[in-house]
């Protein structure tokens, strides 16, 4: 479940990007792979995945199923590869008013140590935010950034 600002120039669903983002300290080179849903990368998505400096997760806020599934995927990597970074975007924050995902779900999220920002790909809301933080996340900065109520 990519995101897509209205200029398709921060991000966009594809098979794979390389994402530069400058942090205070260093330039962070990112590769980003989208295999969520995909049946023909299960026999190799671990060993994608294997060496990963950080993960982001992206959630549709009108549909709770979407969470639930990164919860389901998220447990199943922990079986197998180390904790790193974890950034979870909540998309559609500009629907919040139909959104199916409540705050204690959030609040589970926040305390298994994920940042959690809302965002929104119709308005851009937040998008390089995400980027933002896993880029300090991975650099190994503690705090990535706000992570307040207009974050998440």
């Amino acid at each position: 479940s990519g995101i897509s600002p209205p200029d398709r120039s921060e991000a966009r669903r594809v098979e794979n990007e390389y994402r530069s983002r400058g942090t205070e300290y260093q330039e962070k080179k990112m590769m980003i792979w989208d295999l969520a849903g995909r049946d023909e990368f299960q026999s190799v998505r671990k060993s994608y995945l294997r060496g990963a400096d950080g993960f982001m997760f992206v959630a549709d806020g009108t549909r709770r199923e979407t969470l639930d599934a990164i919860r389901d995927e998220r447990a199943e990597m922990a079986e197998e590869l180390d904790s790193v970074p974890s950034v979870l975007l909540i998309n559609k924050c500009d629907l919040e008013a139909d959104w199916e995902i409540e705050e204690e779900a959030l609040t589970e999220f926040r305390e298994a140590g994920f940042h959690l920002l809302k965002t929104s790909a119709r308005t851009g809301q937040n998008v390089a935010e995400g980027f933002e933080a896993l880029a300090r996340l991975t650099c190994g900065e503690k705090e990535a950034g706000a992570n307040d109520s207009e974050g998440a």
